[in-house]
């Protein structure tokens, strides 16, 4: 016999072995493009956020510790630890006002050449106006600059190889701080001067320090309008929500992940002016001490990192605040003067007239866990205090929305009861698209009836990144109605509250933790049951006061006049006077009075220059106007603003060309309470929740009947949520797992 005959006898192969082997072949010819595709797939879907490029992926390499954070450097594979951030807060409240410093430390840990970009919050009416900075034993100060120069100054040092810092202003109340070429190993500390006003409500003074930027929900561009012009060729103009979503989006960590990071120390010298009786921390553990009557040293106790805004508050000791307060500070060749005037409160008849309030409630995803048991108690409590004479309705959304009558309908006990029902049952998943709902609310069926007070509730925590949007409509819809913001969570976006407040003639209010719910709504309903102080009128009698806000605002009970001017001279009296009800109020002050302050003529020069933005929005003025006057006042007061911006250099280059340099997006911690999956990935099918018709066959078991009707679900943009893309992509790997496995199990066999 043949012996290459007989060979092949010996290793003859079975027949089932050749069928699997046809079999592997096909799994394979199915799998390989599967894989291929899965690969695809999974490489263009964005990250759970578009804050974090790098979160997940990136923690299964077998060198990363618990709790660090990598990114991808300058070579594939090779990985850099994520630049890390301290902050120090130092504050002084000299009476009316409080100077604020805050420290930054950066600190490159990897081998390689960095740019930071850290995005950090401010309180939206303070006034930064300066910037150091400290690279070993050399300090390099920040000059005020137009922002384009500014960036151009600031882009031309980074290729260069210097060190450079340049502070911008994303929002009023959202900072970013680019700082280019941080060597291997190096420490740059970072300093940043601003002041700001205190707040006094109900006899309380307040001072709240935002500690950490919570991510923006921002709407996808949509198509709003054409230029037909001759020179626009006919094409549509796609006007973007959110313009500078790029530069207003941070790197968020996943808590179960991640350690925190932006470890935090805040020291408050608090000198009031006069003898005080409570001092209190709401969200953090303080140590306070006591330096004389009317001095406290107040110092947050460490291992606090930045996830929620810091609030302080402060009251008198015979718990009753002075009517007036005047102040005064004298810079170059003018004088500046800030006044608070709390109208008195008069025993008069209310207003008779029902109320028709629209409650609208956000249930988003960045609402979740605290913030939506606080919301939910909150419109509860205001569902309670409502009279049965007036009318009510609610509106929820979060990327959709839902009213829950077609119109607004009796508080009465059945439509109250559904309502509780309805709020009861709300859970917080899904994007933030705001702007369909304010503008349900604003759409006022009756504009000219007068026998109702109309009033708008609003109970969210701001997310957004479309503020202007949500002003402008504000601004053009609000006709006879009255807006009232409550901000909720560990981190509102104070800056679109206070804006909307103001634009919508009513007031805001905060709510931080379920503790607070009771007081502070009890004090929102105060204000709007309360007759408000009209036709406020503020004069000078040497006749030379540059006033501001121009007009000046109604006021709520309990809440101050603040006026600040630019004046000729220290002379003469400030007069006020106003109409509280129906009874005419006016109240003298002799200027020369006034005691010293500082600060006041960069507090008069933001105050102006919000209301420059604010007569562009209700179209007073135009852009050009506006801008012209922003960049005079933000130039000769050296403040930052959207025109301006702060830049440092060190003339000395620090990094050769040779060297590469990696930018490195410091990351920021999500605010406390909030929910990763809720805002960035996980989305229930939270549609069914939000089942009216159920609710109010719920409610009917309590009562006889609801009457009412409800509107149908709006469908708005889908943009929160990339689960079916990830149910594929899973689906696919599964089946490429199974081909695998049984491709090792039959070529096992068959060698």
């Amino acid at each position: 016999m043949n012996p290459l005959t007989l060979n092949r006898k010996k290793r003859s192969i079975p027949r089932w072995v050749g069928h699997s082997c046809r079999a592997i072949g096909l799994i394979n010819l199915l799998v390989l493009p599967l894989i291929a595709l899965a690969a695809t797939l999974f490489s263009a879907i964005p990250s759970r956020a578009e804050v974090s490029s790098f979160q997940t992926q990136q923690m299964t390499l077998d060198d990363v510790k618990s709790g660090s954070l990598l990114l991808q450097g300058t070579a594939p594979g090779h990985y850099v630890e994520a630049t890390r951030v301290a902050t120090d807060v130092d504050i002084v409240v000299s009476g009316p006002t409080a100077r604020t410093r805050i420290t930054q430390i950066f600190t490159n840990p990897s081998n390689d050449w960095v740019e930071a970009v850290y995005a950090y919050p401010l309180p939206e009416d303070s006034a930064v106006h300066g910037l150091k900075m400290v690279v070993g034993k050399r300090v390099i100060m920040g000059e005020i600059k137009e922002r384009l120069e500014a960036k151009a100054i600031y882009d031309n040092a980074k290729a260069v190889g210097q060190k450079a810092s340049l502070v911008e202003a994303a929002r009023p109340n959202l900072f970013t701080n680019s700082l280019a070429n941080i060597g291997p190993h190096e420490q740059v500390v970072i300093q940043i001067d601003l002041q700001e006003p205190v707040r006094l409500s109900n006899d309380v003074f307040s001072l709240r320090v935002p500690l950490v930027v919570a991510p923006r929900y921002n709407p996808a561009p949509v198509t709003q309008s054409a230029d037909v012009s001759a020179n626009s060729n006919g094409w549509s103009v796609v006007l973007d929500p959110v313009p500078d979503r790029e530069k207003i989006t941070s790197p968020v960590l996943d808590r179960r992940i991640n350690a925190p990071v932006n470890p935090v120390s805040i020291k408050v010298r608090l000198q009031a002016g006069f003898n005080l009786d409570e001092v209190k921390s709401h969200f953090h553990s303080v140590k306070t001490e006591t330096i004389n009557a009317q001095t406290r040293t107040i110092t947050l106790l460490d291992g606090t990192h930045a996830d929620r805004d810091f609030e302080l508050t402060w009251r008198p000791k015979d718990s009753k605040v002075p009517a007036v307060g005047l102040f005064r500070e004298h810079v170059g060749d003018e004088d500046y003067a800030i006044a608070y005037v709390t109208p008195p409160v008069i025993q008069q008849q209310k207003d008779a007239r029902p109320r028709e309030i629209v409650f609208v409630i956000d249930n988003s995803g960045s609402m979740g866990g605290p913030s939506m048991d606080q919301a939910k108690a909150s419109l509860d409590y205001a569902l309670s205090r409502l009279k049965p004479a007036d009318h009510f309705n609610i509106i929820r959304f979060d990327d959709t929305m839902n009213l829950l009558f077609v119109d607004t309908v009796k508080a009465d006990a059945r439509n109250v009861s559904v309502a509780r029902e309805f709020v009861g049952s709300l859970q917080a998943s899904g994007g933030t698209e705001m702007l369909e709902p304010l503008r349900a609310a604003l759409n006022d069926p009756r504009p000219a009836d007068q026998s109702f007070v109309r009033q708008i509730v609003f109970l969210t925590d701001g997310a957004v990144g479309n503020e202007q949007q949500l002003l402008d409509t504000i601004a053009a819809k609000l006709g006879r109605s009255r807006v009232f913001m409550v901000g909720i969570g560990s981190a509102p976006n104070s800056y679109l509250m206070n804006r909307a407040a103001e634009l919508g003639r009513g007031s805001f209010t905060f709510i931080g933790s379920g503790e607070q719910v009771n007081d502070r709504m009890r004090d929102l309903f105060v204000k709007l049951e309360n007759p408000v102080v009209t036709n406020l009128v503020a004069t000078f009698s040497s006749g030379n006061g540059d006033m501001t806000p121009s007009p000046l605002p109604d006021l709520y009970q309990g809440e101050p006049l603040v006026i600040a001017a630019k004046l000729g001279s220290l002379s003469g009296v400030l007069t006020v006077k106003g109409t509280i009800g129906r009874q005419p109020w006016e109240l003298t002050v002799p200027v020369a009075n006034a005691a010293t302050g500082e600060g006041l003529s960069k507090l008069w020069a933001r105050r102006r220059i919000s209301d420059a933005e604010v007569e562009n929005t209700l179209g007073i003025s135009g852009i050009d106007e506006t801008n012209k006057r922003i960049l005079k006042l933000a130039l000769d007061h050296g403040l930052v603003t959207r025109l301006t911006s702060l830049v440092a250099v060190d003339k000395t280059p620090s990094r050769t060309q040779e060297q590469p340099l990696t930018r490195s997006d410091v990351p920021l911690n999500l605010p406390a309470g909030w929910d990763f999956d809720k805002v960035f990935g996980e989305h229930a099918d939270r549609k069914a929740d939000i089942d009216i018709q159920n609710i109010k066959q719920i409610a009917l078991n309590k009562a006889s009947e609801v009457a009412g009707d409800v509107q149908g679900q709006l469908p708005l943009p889908q943009t929160a949520t990339d689960a079916e893309l990830r149910m594929l992509g899973g689906l696919l790997l599964l089946l490429a797992s199974a081909g695998l496995f049984l491709n090792r199990k039959f070529g096992r066999k068959s060698s």
